[in-house]
């Protein structure tokens, strides 16, 4: 242990795994605030934390059964020319899965879900938002784990960045959640954001790998417009308050 911690290697190969589980992490912790935030206010912050804990619990796992996690890259069956692994069927459920969830809720963002339930509804739906949760975690935890294999082949490593991403989400959890719910045009990016990587799952799983690089870029600059276009309306917000005063 000692020699790992003095080895300079080793922290490099922590700093840059860290690094990109957090960037891969932000597909999960979008899903994760658009989820938690359709839950009463007194719910999503503990639908956030056993969402992120579940996925700390699936990573470390996965992480320990390195073994099987290279084996789900490996051909199940053939059709027509194609080769299909486990790793590509699950990739190929979530993409669907998500945008389907990404499309739905969108519909319900702009039509209106016209949500009246009670308290029994309620609990149904605290569990059905955490099962979603789980579901995606381990879509997400998949490809984080492949990338971490391929990565560096020091488990004690892949653990740790794993556990330092994790704890990065559940600080930014909160902040993430409640700017998406104070600002509504960030929420219908998010969905967005959703439906591309949904659309890039599926690729993934078609084998026609999308470089992460381009989707991120995308996001990135979705991102900077908004931020843009918020400050452009509290600008003016404050402009239309200044000659509301001075009009008194």
């Amino acid at each position: 242990m000692l020699e790992l911690l003095s080895n300079p290697d080793v922290w490099l190969s922590f700093a840059t795994l860290a690094a990109l589980e957090v960037v891969l992490g932000i597909d999960n912790l979008v899903f994760i605030s658009i989820v938690a935030d359709k839950l009463p206010k007194e719910q999503q912050a503990r639908a956030r934390q056993i969402g992120l804990m579940a996925a700390l619990g699936m990573r470390i796992l996965m992480l320990l059964g390195i073994t099987w996690i290279v084996g789900l890259t490996e051909p199940v069956f053939t059709v027509s020319g194609f080769e299909a692994s486990w790793r590509d069927i699950i990739l190929l459920g979530g993409g669907i899965f998500l945008l389907v969830k990404g499309t739905l809720e969108i519909h319900h963002t702009v039509e209106g879900d016209g949500n009246h339930g009670g308290p029994k509804k309620a609990s149904a739906t605290f569990l059905m938002a955490v099962g979603q949760i789980m579901v995606l975690d381990l879509v997400f935890s998949l490809d984080s784990i492949i990338t971490a294999v391929g990565m560096t082949d020091q488990i004690e490593v892949m653990i740790a960045a794993v556990v330092f991403a994790i704890l990065v989400m559940l600080f930014a959890a909160s902040p993430v959640s409640a700017f998406i719910h104070e600002h509504p045009t960030t929420k219908m990016l998010a969905l967005s954001f959703l439906l591309l990587i949904g659309m890039s799952l599926i690729a993934d799983g078609l084998h026609f790998h999308i470089p992460r690089e381009y989707l991120y870029f995308a996001i990135a600059f979705s991102i900077i417009v908004e931020g843009l276009n918020l400050l452009a309306k509290a600008s003016k917000r404050r402009k239309a308050e200044a000659r509301a005063n001075s009009d008194q």
